[in-house]
């Protein structure tokens, strides 16, 4: 891989162009389904390929391939370069790259076992395991479990004199349960929705889990919700789960702070932002409780590395500090714009891919609560927790969020069980509504393996540190 990378990049440079960088990408892939009793799916998948990005004056070309030849290289370069020369010619604003000393690196995620070596038939019974559990009560019509595991290597170098090499290693599933009952169907997930949890470890991370074990609960919380009451429509306090608050920071903190949506060029897929260039430094995006962090350097997370795919170094920096909006989630030719440099940002899906400004690991910092006392300290509300749907509009200001589950708060304890949960809010109105957060022992660190954007499509793995917290006057409601 190196030979090629060097060979690629004198390629690059005999075209004396203002910038290029090559990424060789190498993924292996397992993903496993159990589903009703049946292995619903076994796949393991490989991926190899290449891409070149250049930068001719003010035009940026790429061209990738899936043959790493002699031959194939020097059709992709030029490829890149006929596009380049192509893009320069449509008008626009001049390109400029911050300024980037030369980075030599290497980064490998940290594990103890790695899920790839550990026999297919373990993680299999496993699943089946779980998925016996959940359908010991016959108003169990659906029981599922997955696990996924991914491993890439990126070789990265550039014209300024980049070289780095990155293996990263993710693990990760769930388990989830359609519960059944006079016409009316409730699921419930573990540990959380939308294919369960995520992390840059190795299958150690699933053994913590503890699927098997908490089987049973996932089981009887969906026979709970199917006689449960709906919830009641009212203005209310709200103390929102860590699992469900770690998709409300991705949503309504994460995607609007990406400054290339700031700045209208992902407009036509993914939308814009109300976060505009005035608001940087001074806009109240929450309570002085709301600190949120971008965070690449934490161990653990989907959105941890050593370097994005720009060959910036990753970082951890405030997006929002005791409430104020603090900084933009940047790239090398977005940053410039805020006479600023790249914060390492930018990340693309695979190697026939450009980087785009993607989330790392944006995280709630904890507070100093306790969750025993937090909910003690609420005479009347409504606690709700792990995604169900959730719906925003495309500047990220107007939101509605539903849950599969919520319990009413009587008096400093939580008691019945609502069913059908929604919430509804205007983005910085519901963060400066926040009056508490819980503290670290109560902080989990999610991991969210399909976060997309981008023109053809990316998917990326991001991560959400949260903890409990609470908001006053929050608007809530039954789906129908």
């Amino acid at each position: 891989m190196n030979d090629f990378l060097k060979d690629l990049m004198d390629e690059v440079s005999a075209k004396k162009v203002a910038y290029g960088d090559c990424r060789i990408v190498e993924t292996e892939q397992e993903n496993i389904a159990v589903r009703n009793g049946v292995v619903e799916a076994i796949t393991l998948t490989h991926d190899l390929g290449f891409g070149v990005r250049i930068l001719k004056n003010n035009g940026w070309g790429f061209s990738s391939s899936k043959e790493l030849t002699r031959t194939e290289m020097g059709k992709v370069v030029n490829q890149a370069l006929s596009i380049a020369e192509s893009s320069e010619r449509v008008p626009g604003k001049p390109v400029k790259l911050d300024e980037l000393p030369p980075q030599k690196g290497k980064y490998a995620t940290k594990f103890v076992k790695d899920p790839f070596q550990v026999p297919l038939s373990d993680k299999v019974n496993l699943l089946l395991s779980c998925d016996k559990i959940l359908r010991a009560n016959p108003k169990v019509k659906i029981g599922a479990a997955s696990l996924s595991f991914f491993r890439v290597k990126k070789y990265f170098a550039s014209t300024q004199g980049a070289w780095i090499e990155q293996t990263i290693l993710f693990s990760g599933g769930g388990i989830f349960c359609y519960g059944m009952q006079d016409g009316e169907m409730q699921r419930r997930s573990y540990p959380t929705s939308f294919g369960g949890n995520y992390a840059q470890k190795g299958y150690e991370f699933v053994e913590a889990m503890e699927l098997v074990e908490n089987a049973e609960k996932t089981r009887e919380e969906v026979l709970m919700l199917l006689s449960a009451e709906p919830c009641p429509q009212a203005r209310t306090t709200l103390i929102i789960g860590s699992n469900q608050l770690a998709l409300q920071v991705h949503e309504s903190i994460g995607h609007p702070t990406e400054l290339d949506r700031v700045l209208g060029t992902e407009e036509s897929y993914a939308g814009t932002s109300f976060v505009t260039l005035d608001k940087l430094g001074k806009f109240q995006y929450g309570s002085d409780k709301v600190n949120v962090y971008a965070d690449a350097t934490i161990e653990g997370g989907l959105g941890t590395f050593g370097f994005d795919d720009e060959g910036v170094p990753g970082q951890r920096f405030p997006i929002i500090k005791q409430g104020t909006f603090s900084n933009y989630l940047t790239s090398r030719d977005t940053a410039p714009v805020l006479k600023q440099k790249s914060n390492g940002t930018a990340r693309a899906s695979g190697w026939n891919r450009i980087p785009l400004i993607r989330m790392t690991n944006i995280n709630l910092e904890p507070g100093t609560w306790r969750f025993e006392d937090l909910i003690a300290d609420t005479k009347d509300g409504i606690y709700l927790d792990t995604n169900q749907s959730w719906s925003i509009d495309d500047k990220r200001l107007n939101f509605q969020f539903g849950t599969e589950i919520a319990y009413k708060i009587e008096n400093g304890k939580m008691s019945k069980v609502y069913k059908n949960p929604i919430y509804t809010g205007i983005t910085p109105e519901f963060w400066r509504s926040c009056d508490a957060v819980a503290n670290r022992d109560s902080w989990i660190l999610w991991g969210l393996p399909n976060c997309g954007k981008g023109e053809p499509g990316q998917t990326a793995y991001v991560g959400h540190g949260t903890a409990p917290a609470r908001f006053r006057k929050v608007m809530v409601g039954a789906a129908k």
